[in-house]
């Protein structure tokens, strides 16, 4: 099931558990927010009326409040002597949502279960680990000697001796 939703002036295509950064919304870390639907997909069922679509509820977790990467807003007129040089943050919101209509989202219990399958493993000591990466790594091939090049002595035409 996934569901459009505006926001911000935007359209955004969000499913269940999904994380995106949205315009600056007037909401805490941790509150919840509605999202306005325009399109339901649901398996077979398309529901594409905005009027029929706002009832079903799009429910949303703020996880930050944060400022985007810098743009530079550059101005040019080529032979008038015109150069504007302007930087500007977006102000962005963190969204995770965690509810479409009777749906809602539930954290994945696989990351829990790697955490703790990496807690109760059996630590290696480190001189094990040391000549484990050693087993791992093959020998450094030494390069081969360089020939030497044979000078060239250039021989310099005995002087006369005018006397």
């Amino acid at each position: 099931m996934y569901a459009i939703v505006k926001t911000g002036g935007k359209q955004y295509k969000v499913a269940l558990g999904d994380k995106l950064n949205v315009e600056k919304l007037p909401a805490e870390v941790g509150d919840k927010v509605e999202l306005a639907t325009i399109c339901v997909v649901d398996g077979k069922d398309v529901i594409a009326d905005p009027a029929k679509a706002a009832e079903t509820k799009v429910q949303a977790v703020v996880v930050d409040q944060f400022k985007d990467k810098k743009v530079i807003v550059f101005k040019f007129k080529k032979r008038k002597n015109y150069k504007r040089k302007r930087g500007h943050r977006q102000n962005l919101t963190r969204i995770q949502i965690v509810g479409i209509g009777s749906e809602t989202y539930k954290e994945p219990a696989k990351k829990a279960a790697k955490k703790a399958d990496a807690e109760t493993a059996p630590k290696k000591s480190a001189a094990k680990a040391d000549d484990a990466k050693a087993e791992k790594k093959p020998a450094a091939k030494k390069a081969a000697p360089k020939k030497a090049a044979a000078k060239k002595t250039e021989e310099k035409p005995a002087e006369k001796a005018d006397e």
